[in-house]
């Protein structure tokens, strides 16, 4: 019987390691057991440390691993007869990277850990034929990733335009009513009755005061979609920075001395004139503004800082800093900010308005910064020591644009 069994072990030993001699066989055969488990049993439990490497005789087992919480567990492959699973981990010293679980009643022939170190010391052909199996299905997990990755990058990019375009499509469906409502308040405003009701005058104003932030939420969704496409084209001429900071400084004076904020503007030496889109540099540096004004605890200060840089590539730029004193952002935000729909924190705890302390918003103001440096052959980013509303540690936003904008490709 147990001649039985060391042939039986053999031939499936033969079978998982390509380079053994007889000897080296029947020496490995001596240091295994078979033993039998029923359908659903866990071999290898993902996260665990275990000693027990194993070889499928017969059945089959399935190797999952948990990659979105919440979500089932994703199949990487089916383990048959001659496959040996649970290896990587017992040499790396490692918890296991995947479940195994019986998907039929299972034969296996395992080898504890010690055992496999003491053959591996004394066999390099086993230790050989276990490297090549383990790159192996290390290659063909990462193929089945990228190729996983994508199929993913078509969806998101598919719902990405379908995201664009809806915003567009709504955008011009609110703009219509908004015009028409806004035309019938100013004909009402204009009536000699109204004019001597005070009351039904605030409420009035009320009406236009909410009419007019809708229209700039409009008008934010449609720079998005017009920033956010590939084709979109600028214009290349003199950009009058330093004159857009200030002037931006002084339309936002009434937001800030009313909630007691300083915003000041130190423009550099050297500072080189630029070529662009005034307009979209304008639409870039106003959400700049606005952002570090809302982020930022009443009666503190925001400074904001031009000099000359040199791109990445060399080439002559111009860098504008943001600097507030506000509640910060945490390292794992700062990349995402700039994304579309991107909001820090619980958007049920954020107030309304457009300069008030926290105040919500659509989280476009930022994409449309990122779209148009990157129209500009330019980058922005953020810095920051991480969100902090006792300290108040602040964060500092740069923008990067060129001297010259990227010609347009033919």
């Amino acid at each position: 019987m147990n001649d039985v069994h060391t042939h039986e072990k053999i031939a499936l030993l033969r079978l998982a390691f390509k380079g053994l001699d007889e000897d080296e066989l029947r020496e490995v055969a001596d240091l295994t057991e078979f033993h039998t488990y029923p359908p659903g049993y866990v071999l290898c439990r993902e996260g665990a440390y275990e000693d027990v490497l194993y070889i499928i005789a017969a059945g089959q087992a399935e190797i999952t691993k948990k990659t979105i919480e919440g979500e089932d567990d994703r199949i990487l492959r089916v383990a048959r007869r001659g496959d040996l699973v649970g290896e990587m981990a017992l040499i790396q010293n490692a918890p296991r990277a995947a479940t195994v679980r019986a998907v039929s009643e299972c034969t296996v022939l395992e080898m504890e850990k010690q055992d496999l170190e003491t053959i591996l010391a004394r066999s390099p052909r086993m230790a050989m034929d276990i490297i090549r199996i383990t790159l192996d299905r290390i290659r063909a997990n990462d193929q089945t990733m990228i190729e996983d990755l994508q199929k993913s990058n078509k969806v998101l990019r598919q719902l990405d335009r379908n995201k664009m375009e809806f915003i567009q499509v709504a955008a011009h469906e609110l703009r219509t009513p908004l015009t028409v409502l806004n035309g019938y308040v100013n004909v009402l405003r204009a009536m000699k009755d109204i004019n001597t009701n005070g009351s039904i005058g605030e409420v009035i104003d009320g009406i236009l005061k909410g009419t007019d932030r809708i229209h700039e939420v409009v008008n934010l969704m449609l720079d998005v979609t017009r920033i956010g496409t590939e084709t979109l084209k600028i214009a290349n001429v003199p950009v009058p920075m330093k004159r857009i900071i200030d002037d931006l400084i002084h339309n936002f004076e009434k937001a800030t001395s009313e909630r007691g904020i300083r915003i000041y503007a130190q423009h550099a030496e050297g500072v080189p004139l630029i070529n662009g889109d005034p307009s979209l540099i304008q639409k870039a540096l106003y959400q700049l503004i606005v952002n570090a004004i809302k982020y930022s605890p009443d009666g503190s200060m925001i400074i904001i800082t031009t000099r000359p840089v040199r791109m990445n590539d060399g080439t002559p730029g111009v860098e504008v800093a943001v600097r507030d004193r506000g509640i910060g952002i945490d390292a794992e935000h700062l990349e995402l900010i700039f994304e579309k729909f991107y909001q820090v924190g619980s958007v049920a705890i954020h107030s309304s308005g457009k300069t008030s302390y926290k105040g919500g918003g659509p989280g476009l103001g930022l994409a449309i910064v990122k779209g148009v440096a990157r129209a500009h052959g330019g980058k922005v980013w953020a810095e920051s020591a991480g969100h902090d509303e006792t300290h108040f540690t602040g964060s500092t936003f740069y923008l990067q644009l060129p001297v010259d904008p990227p010609k347009p490709s033919s």
